[in-house]
């Protein structure tokens, strides 16, 4: 009896000698908060959330993210899907939910052999285009769209998965057409068009030592 008497004692102290100390728990960083002197929290905006209608989603990505890429509404496909008709509405939409929320915006994707409307690198046959004619065709859609969001998007990816896994180059239509050469072309008319923004090759199984080093390769000869 005279141990449960302390214990009661000892338990009634210990609640008296912990009112009125207890703090609010302190909340946790964001992830944006959390690197900010180290680098950007980046994520992909899909349709949903440029249009406000993903408002989960949306809610996240202001919160925890200061960059963002466009998914799908920067491609070629989408941007120009006719040659001289340009669409920006959603593009648009996207480099302002950056602007508004003081994000860095990456552009996403000037050249990629997929999500490519057919007239691009066909006449109207469907047959390859001649070099000079898909050199032109490139240098008006990069000088379009860099163009207009000069400024206001930070980086581009300029050229998207041009290189296998074994480190070669993929036979995509722009190599097919002009070779090498559209790889330094494509950076070549995105600095025209933007002599400030940071221009970036993307790229996806960098672990695979042979794509890895192609890209080291490629990037090396366009510096030479």
């Amino acid at each position: 009896m005279k141990i449960i008497q302390q214990l009661t004692i000892l338990s009634a102290a210990f609640l008296i000698g912990c009112t009125g100390t207890t703090q609010a728990p302190q909340a946790e960083p964001t992830l944006k908060e959390a690197l900010k002197d180290k680098f950007y929290i980046g994520t992909a905006l899909n349709l949903a959330q440029i249009n406000a209608a993903d408002t989960a989603g949306v809610r996240i990505i202001k919160q925890q993210f200061d960059a963002i890429v466009a998914e799908n509404c920067m491609k070629s496909q989408e941007i120009q899907p006719e040659e001289g008709v340009f669409t920006f509405t959603e593009a648009d939409k996207f480099v302002k939910f950056g602007q508004a929320n003081n994000m860095f915006i990456t552009g996403h994707t000037l050249i990629w052999h997929s999500q490519l409307p057919q007239w691009f690198c066909a006449d109207e046959n469907g047959n390859n285009v001649p070099p000079e004619i898909l050199t032109r065709r490139m240098r008006t859609h990069i000088h379009t769209v860099v163009g207009r969001y000069k400024g206001r998007i930070k980086g581009w990816d300029v050229v998207n998965e041009a290189i296998l896994e074994d480190g070669s180059w993929r036979n995509s239509k722009f190599y097919e057409i002009l070779g090498e050469d559209f790889m330094k072309l494509a950076f070549q008319f995105a600095h025209e068009a933007d002599p400030e923004a940071e221009l970036y090759y993307n790229d996806y199984s960098m672990a695979y030592p042979g794509k890895r080093e192609g890209v080291v390769k490629m990037v090396r000869s366009l510096q030479e």
